[in-house]
């Protein structure tokens, strides 16, 4: 791992950290939540060591692995799972990728724009994939262990 990068797994950390501020998290969740952001960048860069380069795959899963560790930590600390799970998500929203569609929108460059537009619409989709996955496998499991009790 190189020095940058440990690097953006701070930053994704202090990221997570001052959006946790902002939105009143306090005591160990502010923590918790701001471990989730370090999590996501970490299994992020990790992911690229694994030879998953294709980026939409690589939001995919990291998505899905930190709704699933806001899950477990919403459950632990009896907290809704926004808590955890929109501060841990901060470091991969594609905010550079938007810009660029952006400036090649105003640029009038219409072939870029579009090519730039589609990709970071794929990087949305796969982190909303990603959350909507794991919600929807803790709302089976959840519906499960109701039955369960009754």
């Amino acid at each position: 791992m190189t020095t940058n990068e440990i690097i953006q797994i701070v930053t994704a950390f202090i990221g997570s950290l001052g959006f946790a501020i902002l939105f009143n998290v306090r005591g160990i969740k502010l923590l918790i939540a701001s471990l989730g952001g370090f999590l996501a960048w970490l299994l992020f860069v990790l992911l690229g060591y694994l030879s998953v380069h294709n980026e939409p795959i690589r939001y995919f899963i990291v998505a899905a692995a930190v709704s699933l560790y806001a899950e477990i930590m919403a459950r632990i600390f009896r907290t809704p799972t926004t808590t955890f799970i929109i501060t841990a998500l901060i470091p991969l929203i594609p905010g550079s990728s938007l810009y660029y569609t952006m400036a090649y929108a105003f640029d009038s460059d219409m072939a870029r724009f579009i090519e730039k537009g589609i990709y970071t619409l794929e990087l949305a989709v796969a982190l909303a994939l990603g959350i909507l996955a794991i919600g929807a496998v803790m709302q089976v499991v959840n519906t499960l262990h109701a039955v369960k009790k009754k």
